[in-house]
């Protein structure tokens, strides 16, 4: 899942950055609010963590700016702010969800999973299934009857895509900006490469799932008929 951090204190910023990296997420990273407010209009995230004071322009303006423009990403504010009508306000604005400085690392990313967890084939906030087949953030490998095959952090971000958008297609520019981001130079073939290595994987454990190619738009994840 790709997360956008807005956080004009440099080194937290970097620190949540490295935190959610390893905890499998993609992450997008600006200092101020103008920055922030251009990113999360593009739509491309799962949740973007917010927070107030900001120079450019206050998260509570860049979230406002946001909800006006149909933007409904989950937020969680992240504030040194820690009276109720700060928090009043902010979930007034259209926030999900509210986190005051200091904070315990495992809260924040039980925060997270909980505005990124979806319905449907996810079976908790660390496993993902597709007809049978399931992909484990804890150990990043997708699993089969059993047998399972260890994933890089690229393989693992786009067979998550794929598992939370089931037998839609995903064009290839959404994943480039969901994956590497909405600015990256990353060309089509890095993607035609992980994907050829993800079918491979899917054969190795022998699952009756297969990544399809849409020639000339992207890739859908499909049961094998």
């Amino acid at each position: 899942m790709k997360l956008l951090v807005v956080e004009d204190e440099e080194q937290l910023a970097d620190a949540l950055s490295e935190i959610l990296k390893r905890n499998m997420y993609t992450v997008d990273t600006v200092y101020n609010g103008i920055d922030g407010l251009d990113n999360a209009l593009t739509g491309v995230y799962d949740c973007i963590i917010l927070d107030i004071m900001l120079p450019g322009m206050n998260g509570l303006d860049v979230l406002s700016n946001m909800r006006s423009e149909h933007i409904n990403t989950p937020v969680l504010l992240l504030t040194a702010r820690s009276e109720v009508d700060d928090k009043i306000n902010g979930l007034d604005c259209g926030a999900d969800d509210y986190l005051t400085k200091p904070f315990v690392t495992g809260e924040l990313l039980a925060r997270v999973r909980a505005l990124t967890r979806r319905k449907g084939d996810i079976v908790d906030d660390n496993k993902m299934d597709f007809n049978g087949l399931t992909l484990s953030k804890d150990t990043c490998s997708v699993a089969w009857k059993g047998t399972n095959v260890k994933l890089s952090l690229k393989e693992f971000q786009i067979m998550e895509l794929l598992i939370s958008n089931p037998r839609r297609i995903l064009p290839k520019e959404r994943i480039i900006e969901k994956i590497w981001g909405y600015e990256s130079d990353v060309e089509y073939n890095n993607i035609e490469v992980y994907i050829s290595f993800l079918r491979k994987k899917l054969v190795s454990i022998n699952a009756p799932v297969q990544i399809k190619t849409a020639r000339g738009i992207g890739y859908s994840l499909e049961q094998e008929v």
